[in-house]
């Protein structure tokens, strides 16, 4: 997971993330960068609240919890669970850095998990946003449409998972709100041309840094990193870093 700052409109945003890829066991070598799977038209995850640890985010600041994907332009769709200095604790679909809809329905809830899913639809030229509480079963989905944007490509060429956090006051990043576990990191791949709903999910087998850290002490530890039913799961909790999760399956 890399460690980047950013400086927009008097905020300092840090991000700890990592790319999601795929590596083939046979063939790698250390010095190899797992490589992005071609036709992606979709992501999701599985994001469980398993402690709420408190509110020590700073007056009008913010933290994400990401599922990001980018297109071959570059441009991000993120569906990320949001906590506010506020409480104000929510899940958002983003698009090209601007928040497209608050989820309403579905809210985070410690102790449940949520299916997170971003689609990319050329047939419909629709992003969508699908959230479902795996414990509830409520599901709700946003349809964001790109017909005016006729040159957006639908097809996704990296995957983003980790934390980032906005601070509005300060040059420094704070206590993540909740303990969450992050499983089932997959992408998709259209499995019928013709359908559009026909999707077939695929698990990654490597997260890397996607570039260099800083000296920063980040306030958070990831932990347990591992395979579960062929999908790379992992943990963060209070604790301290300064370089981000590396992982490589051993299968």
């Amino acid at each position: 997971m890399n460690i980047i700052q950013l400086s927009i409109m008097s905020s300092i945003a840090f991000l700890d993330r990592s790319f999601c890829g795929v590596i083939d066991n046979n063939d790698y070598n250390n010095n190899d960068r797992p490589r992005y799977p071609r036709g992606v038209i979709a992501i999701c995850d599985v994001i469980r609240l398993i402690e709420d640890i408190g509110n020590q985010i700073p007056n009008k600041s913010w933290m994400l919890y990401l599922l990001e994907i980018f297109n071959k332009q570059n441009i991000p769709s993120e569906l990320n669970l949001i906590c506010q200095f506020d409480n104000q604790d929510y899940f958002e679909a983003i698009f090209a850095g601007v928040n497209q809809y608050r989820f309403k329905q579905v809210l985070p809830i410690v102790g449940h998990s949520y299916v997170r899913q971003i689609v990319m639809n050329s047939l419909r030229r629709t992003v969508s946003y699908i959230l479902e509480d795996q414990d509830t079963k409520q599901t709700e989905r946003f349809d964001l449409h790109l017909k005016n944007i006729e040159e957006f490509v639908f097809e996704g060429q990296n995957h983003f998972t980790g934390i980032e956090w906005w601070n509005k006051v300060g040059n420094f990043p704070y206590p993540i709100r909740y303990h969450v576990e992050i499983s089932q990191l997959m992408y998709g791949i259209s499995d019928n041309p013709s359908d559009s709903e026909s999707i077939i999910y695929g698990p990654y087998n490597a997260l890397i840094p996607n570039s260099e850290g800083s000296n920063i002490q980040y306030p958070i530890a990831f932990y347990n990193a591992r395979l579960e039913h062929d999908c790379i799961c992992y943990g963060v909790v209070s604790g301290r870093c300064k370089t981000g999760m590396k992982y490589f399956s051993k299968g």
